[in-house]
């Protein structure tokens, strides 16, 4: 008992909980000891009976189950688990074994198997092998997200300008709290962008950061995507899927477009954030979730709120800070700094040669009021870049005015022709490099013949 921990990294353990399932007193007692003060929870039961009874209440990431129970065997129970769809680990545990056994383990699903008596240090890394798998499957996850989310570079607010260096001294103070963030401003502003930063100067920087666009997934699937399902919660339910909030764990959860959730939802998610647990469509037993909240709006909430557009509660649960981020055009100083570190960004992003612009491009470009903000610039810029050379197509001695014969429109569509013949036509390309959905792009290509 007076074993000591083997060595290595076991912080993570604290997001995960376990259940004990056995007969004996005393084997329940020595696991409850060993992993208290280890893992996130620990509960435990004598018996399959009492064990499903727990299950129904809570999740559990890991199960430690003894072979030997009174009434159903804890084979017999481990095939009835994974039929329902349980995605978690199990460790197997009897002191009566031989290899028909080990292979019916094995068979039926285990994560791992032990021979009583066994050491704590035995026992101690096989439950570390089952969160280390955990672990990486859940960071895989979020990878592969950020693999089409992440540009080249690290993304941070640019500039110099007074109003920049406040903002960024607003975020070096909020960022090691663990409170919720809520971050508005127009579209285009770089509200992700203050999410990452604030993500990677905080204590869960090593966690991961799982964006999500409410705005971007259907009503009807949204509420899986965030508090995932069990099998057979609605048609093609073939399993169970763990939802964004599990994966974030550890980490931070970026809900961009929060107004666009629906009602119904809000108050599920409020109730999230008030108790800091999940329940999977469909489910009965609750998740426990570490994340930290940031969500994003260009919409103003209180105008929402007014409307009864979104819940008064769940704002004032979001609001605990708030970052506004100042339009363009409230900040031109920055722009000279913006387009250097953009044409390098997108340069090495399309293997393009760098092109500057000169002292009378710069006039125009700071002169210019940017109603698409950042992304405005960055799409502008793109289009010189694949284009080779600057022409200046929004307004000439007054730049924040559009020529009648050159409207938006006609810029959008000379835009996105060229980033579709960039890529030889590959839409799906096409729509991460303009930041867009694929469907939106084929509405466009539809509405202009292309």
């Amino acid at each position: 008992m007076a074993e000591q921990m083997p060595s290595g990294e076991f912080a993570h353990w604290r997001l995960y909980t376990a259940l004990v399932v056995d007969d004996e007193e005393g084997m329940r007692r020595f696991l409850e000891r060993a992993l208290a003060g280890r893992c996130a929870s620990v509960a435990a039961a004598a018996s399959v009976e009492d064990a499903e009874e727990l299950m129904r209440r809570q999740y559990f990431d890991l199960v430690i189950l003894d072979i030997a129970l009174p009434g159903k065997s804890g084979v017999e129970w481990l095939h009835e688990l994974r039929e329902r769809g349980f995605s978690g680990d199990v460790v197997l545990i009897t002191a009566y074994a031989d290899l028909e056994t080990a292979i019916d383990a094995l068979r039926a699903g285990a994560s791992d198997f032990l021979l009583k008596p066994f050491s704590l240090a035995q026992m101690l890394n096989a439950v570390k092998r089952c969160f280390d798998r955990s672990r990486l499957a859940r960071e895989n996850y979020v990878l592969r997200r950020e693999v089409q989310e992440l540009a080249a570079g690290e993304e941070r607010l640019v500039g110099r300008s007074e109003t920049t260096q406040r903002l960024c001294e607003l975020l070096r103070r909020i960022a090691p709290t663990p409170s919720t963030v809520l971050i508005q401003g127009e579209s285009g502003t770089g509200k992700e962008v203050v999410a990452r930063m604030l993500h990677r100067m905080s204590p869960r920087a090593s966690g991961p950061f799982v964006p999500i666009n409410c705005a971007a997934i259907s009503p009807e699937i949204i509420e899986s995507e965030l508090f995932g399902h069990v099998k057979g919660a609605y048609t093609g339910a073939s399993g169970n899927r763990e939802g964004l909030f599990f994966y974030a764990r550890g980490g931070t959860l970026f809900l961009d477009e929060i107004a666009e959730l629906p009602l119904p939802l809000q108050a599920k998610l409020l109730r999230v954030l008030e108790e800091r647990r999940v329940r999977p469509v469909g489910g009965e037993s609750e998740i426990p979730v570490d994340v930290r909240i940031i969500a994003a709006t260009n919409r103003q909430l209180t105008r929402e709120v007014a409307e009864h557009r979104f819940r008064q509660d769940l704002f004032y649960r979001l609001q605990v800070v708030e970052v506004n981020l100042p339009p363009l055009r409230e900040r031109r100083d920055d722009i000279p700094d913006l387009v250097a570190h953009l044409l390098r960004q997108i340069g090495t992003q399309l293997g393009l040669e760098p092109i500057a612009p000169d002292a009378e491009m710069m006039r125009l470009l700071q002169a210019y009021d940017w109603p698409g903000n950042v992304r405005e610039l960055r799409n502008y810029l793109e289009r010189s870049l694949i284009l080779g050379s600057f022409h200046w197509d929004r307004g000439p001695s007054a730049p924040s005015q559009q020529p009648a014969g050159d409207s938006l429109e006609a810029v959008e569509r000379q835009h996105v022709k060229a980033v579709l013949a960039a890529v030889g036509g590959n839409k799906s390309e096409a729509s991460r490099r303009l930041k867009i959905s694929r469907k939106t792009l084929e509405r466009k290509c539809q509405q202009w013949g292309m």
